[in-house]
């Protein structure tokens, strides 16, 4: 297993995000891996990249903000994920702002155009730069990863190889979409499940309907991309974009550990922990320990 690390804001106004991976491994996320039997190590391809001071407010002629350092943050990102998988590694992305599942997402298809997504998140992260409202990249990584009104492109995002298919994707923990968001997701007929269908059916019926929709022969190999913030900001109060009414922690954590009851998972990203945004040590804590909790539960824990 290769950990890599994404520490980047870029893509949104916060800052602190970038803290993210390093509160996560000094919360001992490596030791627990390998008492779960893994073997590690760990990469940091955006070392001494100099893009935090490089974060802008000002938009460019696409309307979007800091396009050259998100996409070459991507680009290392996507890079460290290639290598990983050439060399035979499942690769864990730990962020971070979840606008590197550009990178990730892209690497898992070109390693295997069968991969299928599960995207675990309050926000659908598909506005194009065209229907963004407010510029900020981290709401427009599965665009990019479809192709998605390229016309809107930035240059920057010319090496972004868009192969993924709409009936490859799925939602789960949705409840906080853009009218344009909203109208892409209808447009394509992405399987798409909010609150309300967690709520109706219940998490298990749920994550099924989901691997039904993606992934019917259970077959594909699987993407997981895991935003702590689907999670109710109750049990994650330390993260970006906090929207009440989210997935209990059980619920969020069953998520992962049904992914891995599935023997699928090729690779996984847990992102959008955001330690400065914690009001007291104990939202960070929380936070952080959720985070470490989905990926020791994607990546084999049971309760029993």
């Amino acid at each position: 297993m290769s950990l890599i690390t994404a520490p980047f804001s870029g893509g949104q106004p916060k800052g602190g995000v970038e803290l993210g991976p390093e509160y996560i491994l000094n919360a001992g996320f490596e030791q627990q891996l390998h008492e779960l039997g893994w073997k590690t190590s760990v990469q940091h391809p955006l070392a001494e990249a100099d893009f935090e001071a490089r974060k802008s407010d000002d938009r460019d002629a696409f309307g979007v903000k800091n396009a050259a350092i998100v996409s070459e943050c991507n680009k290392r990102m996507y890079d460290a994920c290639r290598q990983a998988r050439t060399a035979g590694k499942l690769p864990v992305v730990i962020g971070g702002d979840h606008l590197i599942g550009t990178a990730t997402v892209a690497a898992a298809l070109e390693h295997d155009p069968d991969t299928c997504v599960l995207w675990i998140d309050a926000h659908a992260d598909i506005n194009s730069p065209q229907t963004s409202e407010s510029g900020n990249l981290h709401g427009c990584p599965v665009s990019f990863i479809m192709g998605i009104d390229q016309a809107s492109y930035p240059p920057e995002f010319g090496w972004v190889p868009a192969k993924l298919r709409p009936g490859k994707i799925a939602y789960i923990g949705l409840r906080d979409v853009d009218a344009g968001e909203k109208q892409i997701l209808r447009k394509y007929n992405i399987p798409a499940f909010s609150m309300y269908h967690v709520d109706k059916y219940g998490i298990g019926k749920v994550v099924e309907m989901a691997l039904d929709k993606i992934n019917p022969n259970r077959d594909c190999p699987i993407h997981l991309s895991y935003d702590v913030d689907a999670i109710d900001p109750s049990f994650v109060p330390a993260t970006g974009t906090r929207v009440e009414g989210g997935l209990t922690l059980r619920e969020g954590l069953f998520i992962a550990e049904d992914v891995a009851q599935t023997g699928l998972l090729a690779s996984l990203d847990i992102v959008e922990t955001n330690p400065k945004l914690g009001e007291n040590d104990t939202h960070v804590l929380d936070t952080v320990s959720a985070a470490c909790a989905i990926g020791r539960c994607a990546l084999g824990q049971t309760l029993l």
